[in-house]
């Protein structure tokens, strides 16, 4: 067994524990697969990492280090937290001197993982800085009514709640629902068993929900038009934040994200992989703005905060703080 540099890391979030938990192993050069995966079945996280030298082609590309995701299960070809976190902890651990920064002080990240290049910012803000990485490719499609019934009946949403749905695959393959309120969002009940049926007979790894707050009485998008506006856009669900830092605008945007694991069905603290998927759809068909701020795991106690912005050149960006809890080594 050889001793390598670990960190445990929080995503999504600027103060630790509220965030979602990955832990990132520095260096897994010469570890096999199932030795990735035991660590990762070990570790009981939601998902952890092994960084890597990138591969030849993928440093003639600009890549910067190589990372494999695990769940306790099984390797992820891309997920978003484990890219923002493994991208916190190699630049925590010396990576930045690797980094070059342009004009307006950003810097560019390259990372190489199982759905090809993916790139990273890192820009400066007010107490730190925060990355964010460019939403991998969507693939999208309409589902078929069957699907989006027994789904939503699993979920214990009704027809009157679903505004949209939509087959999602950016990687991984999940199942999004737009409805209509906060209280639906944050009042679901899902019959679990159900569900990891519904999700198997879908052909999906996970499904989700978000409702996007009414913007103000001047915005004329179909969606928007309704009085309430959902309390000023969550002002009841404000995230604190450390000394010395600002704490961001509220959320307009609450998430939800059901997916199978080890123990069945399980409600995701924060799913950067989701939060892309669905920022592309509801952006792409006017549901959403192109900047927006969304909330997740509300209703399991952490206070994810997703930071969503569509560039110039219509590449979607899913941002994000993070936070390292435990440095250390372990033995592999």
């Amino acid at each position: 067994m050889t001793q390598r540099p670990f960190q445990q890391v929080d995503v999504f979030t600027a103060t630790p524990y509220l965030g979602n938990p990955l832990a990132v192993v520095m260096d897994g050069t010469g570890l096999s697969d199932a030795q990735m995966q035991s660590f990762a079945r070990w570790t009981h996280l939601p998902e952890t990492t092994f960084l890597l030298p990138p591969s030849p082609d993928a440093a003639a590309a600009g890549a910067h280090y190589r990372v494999r995701i695990f769940t306790t299960a099984y390797e992820m070809p891309f997920a978003g937290h484990p890219t923002l976190g493994s991208c916190h902890a190699w630049l925590q651990s010396g990576g930045l001197e690797q980094v070059d920064t342009d004009a307006q002080g950003q810097d560019t990240i390259i990372q190489e993982c199982k759905v090809g290049l993916v790139k990273i910012h890192r820009t400066a803000r007010l107490g730190g800085h925060r990355l964010a990485f460019a939403a991998p490719a969507l693939q999208r499609s309409e589902p078929s009514a069957q699907t989006r019934d027994v789904l939503a009946k699993a979920l214990g949403l009704d027809a009157q709640h679903i505004l949209a749905a939509q087959h999602l695959h950016n990687g991984p393959r999940h199942f999004g629902f737009l409805v209509n309120s906060l209280q639906t969002v944050l009042g679901l009940s899902p019959d679990f068993a159900q569900l990891a049926l519904a999700l198997q007979e879908a052909g999906v790894s996970g499904v989700g929900l978000a409702f996007v707050a009414p913007r103000e009485e001047a915005d004329t998008s179909p969606l928007i038009g309704r009085s309430n506006r959902e309390a000023r856009a969550f002002g009841g669900v404000a995230q604190s934040a450390p000394d010395g830092v600002v704490p961001d605008e509220e959320p307009n945007v609450e998430i939800r994200f059901f997916a199978t694991g080890n123990n069945g069905v399980s409600e995701d603290p924060v799913t950067g992989s989701f939060n892309a998927s669905m920022a592309q759809w509801l952006i792409a068909q006017g549901h959403a703005p192109s900047h927006y701020l969304a909330a997740q795991g509300t209703c399991i106690g952490h206070e994810g905060r997703v930071h969503i912005t569509q560039d110039a050149q219509g590449q979607v960006w899913v941002g994000g703080d993070s936070v390292s809890c435990i440095t250390g080594h372990v033995k592999i």
